[in-house]
């Protein structure tokens, strides 16, 4: 934790190129319900140590170890027949990416190398993207004769469009990182040297801004892209019934006429 309420999430298997395995996707998981839940936490930071993000599943077939004594067993890969293939992208795989952009706080993926099939769809669920010049990503699940089973295809779609789309995965392209700038799959590019001090720069801006109104507009932003124009009205709508009427609403306005810049999240504050 980062003040002021940034949670810092590193994959940190490097020598498997912080390759996912079933054990990591669960922890993961139960990370995100508890980033969730807890107050302190307003933003969320994702980045890999090493020479990748996540360069996808961990097919290198070596069990997890873990220091002392596990708390709970290891989990089976899910993958030996056609049930266990839909069981384990439902249960494990399509969480991860589900739990990512279902979460209100914001989400920022620093893509710090390799970002391939797994990390690249997660780091696409994110909310912002930032990444080093020297990163790579893709897809490319074609090149094993694989679909990008963890709701890959989805997030393109929406960042590209389907024609763009459409070339991105057929041609199993991975590109570098200024490639994803134009292509409108990254936010931002920087040096390697500048990308944790930019990325953390990112999330406190985003930290210090009025969190409620943030959190439901998150929500509403993506509801609209698959909402009818009737449907996002009613929607904002209701969520302003909740923003309009809460202290940071009067704190901004009242810094406005003061000419001053707002302190948000007092609500926040006295809760810490």
């Amino acid at each position: 934790m980062h003040d002021p309420g940034i949670c810092a999430i590193t994959f940190n298997t490097p020598d498997r190129l912080n390759g996912f395995t079933p054990e990591i996707k669960r922890d993961l998981i139960e990370v995100l319900t508890q980033v969730q839940m807890d107050d302190a936490t307003r933003v969320v930071l994702f980045t890999g140590e090493g020479r990748a993000f996540c360069a996808g599943d961990d097919i290198s077939g070596r069990r997890p170890t873990f220091e002392g004594d596990a708390l709970v067993p290891t989990i089976p890969r899910g993958h030996e027949n056609p049930i266990g293939t839909y069981e384990g992208l439902r249960v494990l795989s399509q969480t991860v990416n589900s739990a990512v952009r279902n979460l209100d706080k914001l989400c920022i993926a620093a893509i710090n190398g390799v970002a391939i099939q797994t990390g690249f769809s997660l780091a696409l669920a994110c909310d912002f993207r930032i990444a080093s010049s020297e990163a790579r990503m893709g897809s490319a699940t074609l090149r094993f004769g694989l679909l990008p089973d963890e709701g890959g295809q989805t997030l393109l779609v929406q960042l590209m469009g389907v024609g763009k789309a459409m070339d991105f995965m057929m041609r199993k392209r991975i590109v570098m990182a200024q490639e994803a700038l134009e292509l409108g799959l990254v936010h931002e590019v920087v040096a390697p040297d500048e990308l944790a001090a930019k990325s953390m720069e990112l999330a406190t801006e985003l930290a210090n801004g009025p969190q409620v109104a943030m959190r439901l507009l998150k929500r509403t932003i993506y509801n609209a892209a698959e909402m009818t124009w009737a449907h996002s009205l009613d929607d904002i709508a209701a969520k302003t019934g909740i923003s309009d009427h809460h202290p940071d609403v009067r704190e901004g306005t009242t810094a406005f006429r003061e000419r001053r810049e707002p302190h948000f999240n007092e609500w926040l504050e006295a809760s810490d």
